[in-house]
């Protein structure tokens, strides 16, 4: 799976906003070449909620140890909340291992969930779990606006 094709599928999500990072923009060099996705039907990026997933093509400065400086890997990290991280995380995986939900490094007791590499074994639940991830962020934001 292709982080386009990833990409792709949360654009068509309604209400999605895929933020891509890039030269020439506002971001900071070090977000360059990633993706944040919010749920955002006015097409504008929420100023005090965080993005219901990412994905990363770089080691971070305090986030190393998923190997993403290795050409042509990249990791997709999904909050799908503390119950179900322990449902869907393989616990003898490493960060760094490829197409194996693992805990986020740094954010898994937040109830995240990483990826490096989707591919056969978790593409479609890496689909399906950011679909619910997005509905949850809509349920969220329907609250906030009551």
């Amino acid at each position: 799976m292709e982080m386009h094709n990833i990409i792709g599928d949360v654009r068509a999500l309604d209400g999605a906003l895929v933020v891509a990072p890039a030269r020439g923009d506002d971001t900071p060099e070090l977000a360059w070449g990633d993706a944040f996705f919010y749920f955002a039907p006015d097409g504008r990026m929420p100023e005090h909620t965080q993005p219901y997933g990412t994905i990363i093509t770089k080691n971070y400065p305090d986030d190393s140890s998923s190997g993403l400086d290795t050409p042509g890997r990249f990791r997709v990290n999904i909050h799908v909340g503390g119950e179900r991280v322990a449902q869907l995380v393989d616990t003898t995986a490493q960060p760094s291992d490829a197409d194996v939900f693992v805990r986020h490094p740094l954010y898994g007791d937040a109830g995240w969930i990483s990826v490096v590499n989707p591919a056969e074994r978790t593409a479609a639940a890496v689909l399906a779990l950011l679909g619910d991830a997005h509905h949850a962020a809509r349920a969220r934001a329907a609250r906030r606006k009551r």
